[in-house]
């Protein structure tokens, strides 16, 4: 892979267990677990790249014991790492000696305002939870990824989440008015403002939004809500290419405007191994076809007739040869089966062998060439290897994952991670893209992150993080070298 594990940060063990007593007579015994039974499930990400380690997790059930805590390993010289619901993808929240702090308990959705569009929660409330908040206001929370029934919202905003609706709605740093955040001090800052506008200085949000906890821990926040939609079409369709794709894309947006609010797509391979693997997947097109693309539109009309819209625009589509084949859903539970096989494919990857994986954005026009020379590389690169190109092409975002050649080992295939990168990465950089586009930095890239990073924002970064952070004690070994 990319980037190798931190060093184990040592700690002196009669200091531990004195900081680890204040700690517990403060939050309660039960608060602060020890057992390695315990620590097992937060020591290891879901790819399994990493393997961590902690004296301790601990589990404040509010802002004030969280600035307590913070405040108490700073005082002892312990640095803390925090944790929402452990589903990030670039081991950003796996702890290497340092002590562990789960945001679980902070779970509450403090307020909710239909006619601001704001809801303020908790960063240990889940996605799924805030999503069903503002559904039960009448109002739509569009942050929308695969993990959103365990992910948290602190470390959503932690890593700038995108997700499919990015297109329309944008990503977490959009949809974040205000934050209240632990500095690693212990200092509590209260930014929970609900303000469109507010020119009264630096935007202080922005610095931890996308920080993965390298900055303060983030308690709660202001999230931007939108009235609910009340019509929606979903079509999956078949295109010979993401040449196409684009051409499609641009006809679809010129069409729809901003009711067009996802549009993915998925490579033949990605669509025959959701279908060979997980249950229950039905195939949606009568033809097997070399690209497919999943678009959606949504409005807040009820009788706006978007499934005309689509059909009316995909014939024209048909008539210039941008489609082989469409189906537009003809009930929820249709849309929602098409959206599960763009969702499906992440875990359809994990039963092809090893798979080496890029979070790449480039400019939306570049997307098709990207995906066309990336492949004519990383193939000549190491014959049979098999290219799964997927994504968000409407904002530009591809995950541009690699599964190996069948029959090759799964270790020798992994232990080319950084060949792969280094090609595909230096053609993102060369096309004016990123080499992380909504997972972040964490340890995975934090070591190549110097050699696409201009150097001037580099120096800022670092020297906000000393700023803030003096003694390197907030997340130390994540996002920036040490």
């Amino acid at each position: 892979m990319s980037s190798h594990a931190p060093q184990p940060i040592l700690l002196d063990a009669v200091r531990l267990s004195g900081l680890l007593d204040r700690i517990a007579a403060r939050i309660g015994a039960a608060h602060v677990r020890t057992d390695a039974h315990d620590l097992a499930p937060h020591l290891v990400e879901g790819r399994g790249l990493y393997q961590g380690t902690t004296p301790a997790l601990v589990e404040p059930a509010n802002t004030e014991e969280v600035a307590f805590v913070v405040a108490a390993c700073a005082e002892a010289g312990v640095p803390v790492v925090p944790q929402g619901g452990n589903t990030g993808l670039v081991g950003g929240q796996v702890p290497f000696g340092a002590l562990l702090l789960s945001l679980r308990r902070l779970n509450r959705v403090r307020d909710l305002d239909p006619v601001d569009l704001t809801v303020i929660a908790e960063a240990g409330c889940t996605l799924h939870q805030v999503q069903q908040a503002a559904e039960g206001a009448g109002c739509l929370f569009p942050l929308s990824i695969g993990s959103e029934g365990s992910c948290q919202i602190g470390g959503n905003l932690s890593t700038n989440a995108g997700g499919t609706a990015v297109l329309r709605y944008g990503n977490m740093r959009e949809l974040c008015f205000g934050l209240e955040v632990v500095l690693p001090d212990g200092r509590i800052w209260n930014g929970l403002s609900r303000l469109r506008k507010d020119n009264t200085g630096y935007a202080l949000k922005d610095l931890f939004i996308g920080a993965e906890g390298t900055l303060g821990i983030i308690t709660a926040a202001v999230l931007r809500l939108f009235p609910a939609p009340r019509a929606r079409a979903t079509a999956m369709l078949g295109i010979p290419d993401p040449e196409t794709a684009l051409s499609l894309f641009r006809r679809l947006r010129n069409a729809a405007g901003d009711s067009l609010t996802g549009f993915e797509i998925m490579p033949d391979f990605g669509m025959e191994i959701v279908l060979k693997h997980m249950p229950g997947s039905v195939r949606p097109l009568a033809e097997r076809h070399p690209w497919y693309v999943l678009a959606e539109l949504t409005s807040t009309r009820p009788n706006d007739d978007l499934s005309q819209l689509a059909l009316d625009t995909f014939e024209a589509a048909f008539e210039a040869g941008e489609i082989e084949d469409a189906v537009v859903g003809s009930s929820e539970a249709q849309c929602d089966a098409l959206w599960k096989l763009r969702e499906d494919l992440s875990d359809a990857q994990k039963f092809e062998g090893g798979s080496i994986k890029h979070d790449i954005s480039v400019p939306v026009s570049k997307v098709p060439f990207f995906i066309a020379e990336a492949t004519r590389l990383c193939e000549a690169h190491m014959p049979g290897l098999r290219v799964c190109a997927f994504g968000h092409m409407g904002d530009g975002n591809i995950h541009y994952n690699l599964s190996q050649p069948e029959g090759m080992d799964k270790a020798a295939y992994l232990a080319t991670w950084e060949e792969f990168n280094r090609i595909v990465h230096d053609l993102v950089a060369s096309l004016g893209g990123s080499i992380s586009a909504e997972h972040g930095i964490g340890i995975l890239k934090r070591e190549e992150l110097p050699m696409y990073k201009d150097k001037v924002a580099l120096e800022l970064m670092a020297a906000i993080k000393r700023a803030v952070d003096p003694r390197g004690l907030a997340n130390p070994g994540k996002v920036l070298l040490d």
